[in-house]
C-alpha cells in the first residue's frame, strides 16, 4: 500500500514538472501547485514507513522517466534512441533498488 503512494506521487510529479514549464494561466498554475502538494504529501507519508532513500530514488526515477516520455508523446520533444535507452536503464535501476529493499529494513522516521 505504501509503495502505491510512491507511484501516485511520481505520477503527480510528472504533472507539476510539466506545469512548471508550460503553465501560463491561473488555472494551469493552480493545477501545478496542487500537483506539487499531492506529490510531496504522498512521498512524505510513504517515507514515514518505507526507507527514505529508496522512496526518494523510486519517486525521482519514475518521475523523470514519466516526464521524458510525456515530453516526447505530448510536446513533440525529439525521440532519440539514446534517450529511451537511458530512461530504461534508469527504470531498471529503480526497480532493482525497490526489489532489494525490504519494507521493514529501515523505517523512514518513525520511532517507537
Amino acid at each position: 500500500m505504501h509503495w502505491l503512494k510512491v507511484f501516485i506521487a511520481a505520477f503527480f510529479e510528472v504533472f507539476w514538472v510539466i506545469g512548471l514549464k508550460h503553465a501560463d494561466s491561473p488555472l494551469t498554475w493552480t493545477g501545478t501547485i496542487l500537483s506539487i502538494a499531492i506529490s510531496f504529501y504522498l512521498m512524505i507519508m510513504a517515507g514515514k514507513v518505507l526507507p527514505v532513500g529508496t522512496v526518494y530514488a523510486v519517486f525521482v526515477g519514475m518521475g523523470t522517466a514519466g516526464t521524458v516520455l510525456s515530453e516526447i508523446i505530448f510536446f513533440d520533444e525529439p525521440l532519440k534512441f539514446s534517450k529511451i535507452i537511458l530512461v530504461l536503464v534508469l527504470l531498471i535501476g529503480v526497480l532493482g533498488l525497490k526489489l532489494v529493499t525490504n519494507e521493514g529494513e529501515a523505517e523512514g522516521g518513525e520511532t517507537s
